[in-house]
């Protein structure tokens, strides 16, 4: 009898991390999780300490392994001090070189190492489409996916196939920046935020974990790739079909200065909001990946149910 295929996840304790987990577990894989506090984790995975610094005990997980999965990043959706914003991208950084090192170790190097970045990489483009080939942007996200790709792509190891996956907003009941938006529109703020046109490029998260099982278990998978749907929309029309879902009426808009006011008591940034991309994932396109949710209206059908009314369908 052979033994299960071991996926070890590296800050897998997270929304993406906890789909994937059991994604893998439920098909038959063994699946290690790194995470700084194994005591506050449950699920069909083993889970293990790491620092996500420094190649410690728990390096010895990847020798063998079928997969590598790398998400480690402290959260953006924190106020841009000095200090978060250099704790920000050490924790990417810094995870990275851990993995590489780790891997150096291995007397059987994992056959593939899966990379998490993000679209936030292209800056606020406007009305602009961005797909793999199109040039970065600038600001602070940027920099940030700048120096986390910057630091995958210049470790020297051979022999492991390595992908990068360009994440955009994704689509779920169990965590990340949906579940917030999905409060303020119940609340009746669901309104549109700013001018409403800067673009969201968004992914429902069963499509997402479907494609990071496929750059897992697809030879011909390499570089980066964008995790997005082919149909980005505008914040003006993203939160129209998140209140038509919830059952919610037209909510009046939040102009861009309530936006940073609001911000700063959230302690979070405006540019997460007032900000956008739109991406068209055409790697993916190439490589004929279908998306099980292509359309918003479906994605956020699936991830929160039925309309409730038919006069919420107009809003």
């Amino acid at each position: 009898m052979t033994e299960p295929r071991r996926i070890v996840i590296a800050g897998g304790s997270g929304f993406i991390g906890r789909a994937l987990t059991r994604a893998f577990a439920d098909a038959g894989r063994e699946v290690v999780v790194l995470t700084r506090d194994p005591s506050h984790c449950a699920g069909p995975a083993r889970f293990v300490a790491w620092d996500g610094r420094t190649a410690g005990d728990w390096a010895k997980e990847l020798d063998g392994a079928e997969a590598v999965i790398n998400l480690t990043g402290k959260n953006v959706d924190c106020r841009y001090t000095r200090r978060a914003l250099l704790e920000i991208d050490r924790s990417r950084v810094e995870s990275v070189h851990a993995i590489a090192e780790a891997i150096e170790r291995c007397e059987c190097r994992p056959k593939t190492w899966v990379q998490a970045s993000t679209t936030a990489i292209y800056g606020d483009r406007g009305e602009e489409w961005c797909d793999e080939r199109s040039p970065i942007g600038d600001g602070v996200p940027t920099n940030t996916a700048a120096q986390w790709e910057t630091a995958f792509h210049a470790v020297p190891i051979d022999g492991v196939r390595r992908v990068l996956l360009r994440i955009s907003f994704a689509l779920g009941r169990d965590g990340g920046a949906l579940g917030k938006l999905a409060k303020l529109t119940r609340a009746y703020l669901g309104g549109t935020v700013g001018n409403g046109r800067q673009f969201i490029s968004w992914i429902h998260i069963d499509d997402l974990v479907r494609l990071f099982v496929r750059a897992v278990d697809d030879a011909t998978m390499q570089g980066q790739y964008i995790a997005a749907t082919a149909n980005p929309v505008t914040n003006a029309d993203f939160m129209a079909a998140l209140r038509r879902v919830l059952g919610r009426p037209w909510s009046p808009p939040t102009p861009a200065w309530a936006v940073r006011i609001g911000a700063f008591f959230l302690r979070t940034e405006p540019v997460l909001a007032l900000t956008g991309r739109r991406c068209v994932p055409k790697r993916l396109q190439e490589a004929g990946f279908v998306f099980e949710f292509d359309e918003l209206n479906d994605a956020l059908l699936d991830v929160y149910g039925a309309v409730e009314s038919e006069s919420d369908r107009s809003q």
